[in-house]
Parts: C-alpha cells; sequence; structure tokens
C-alpha cells in the first residue's frame, strides 16, 4: 500500500477494480503519469478536481471547510452499502491516527488470505485465485 494511492475522498485506488485490471489500467487518481485511462473517476471526478483539495496542504477533503460535502457523503453512501467500505472512515483514520497506520490496516483488511494480493473492493471474490472474499 501506497499513501500517493489514497485518493483526495478517501478511497484506496490499490483495491479499485480500475487500478487492477489489465486492460486500460488506471494509475490512481493522484497520478500525475498520462496514461490512457479514460473512466469517469479518473477524468472528471468532481471531488478529485475540487479546487479546494488541489489547494490544501494534504490534498484530501478531510481539511476542506465544507467536509464532508454532499458529493462525498453520496459516494460514502453509495461504498458503504455496494462493498461495505467507507471513505469518511478512512479519512478519519487517517486524521487520528495517521498514513502510516491508515495503510498498514488497509493492506491487512485487503490482502487475500489464500494467495496475498490484493483484493478488490468491488468484487466479492480474489481476482488472482478467484477465493471469495468476505470481510
Amino acid at each position: 500500500m501506497k499513501e500517493e494511492l489514497i485518493a483526495p475522498c478517501g478511497m484506496n485506488c490499490r483495491i479499485c477494480l480500475g487500478y487492477q485490471r489489465e486492460k486500460n489500467q488506471c494509475k490512481g487518481c493522484r497520478s500525475d503519469i498520462d496514461n490512457k485511462c479514460k473512466t469517469k473517476g479518473r477524468v472528471s471526478c468532481i471531488i478529485k478536481n475540487c479546487s479546494i483539495i488541489q489547494s490544501n496542504e494534504s490534498g484530501f477533503c478531510i481539511e476542506c471547510n465544507k467536509f464532508p460535502c454532499r458529493r462525498l457523503k453520496q459516494l460514502d453512501q453509495r461504498y458503504r452499502t455496494k462493498y461495505h467500505m467507507s471513505m469518511l472512515e478512512n479519512l478519519e483514520h487517517i486524521k487520528q491516527y495517521g498514513m502510516d497506520s491508515f495503510l498498514r490496516n488497509e493492506e491487512t483488511r485487503w490482502t487475500c488470505k489464500e494467495c496475498g494480493n490484493f483484493v478488490c473492493v468491488h468484487r466479492v471474490f480474489c481476482l488472482v485465485c478467484k477465493t471469495p472474499y468476505m470481510e
């Protein structure tokens, strides 16, 4: 797990299907690499492109005076419901315990117990060994 793969909204891009797929792979929301990933999140994400986030020191939504904004609340609700993961909890963990603690927890949480690869938040099985993954 790497700090540069944590998106401004608190999403861990390392566990995103866009990052894990082989074809048209996304390099993460914070990547400056001009890749061919044309996903909506990579190109036109309103949260990622927010001028307040781009101008604050950490680059995370947690520093915004509107935190959590309507868009972040909606995104968080969708991920809580569909994928059992919360961007708001991620950001709160980073704020309270620091990035190193968050990354250690993410590595433990999202590592396949069978093959040791990172699982995908968008799937209920490991993309490498196909072992079912339930948190």
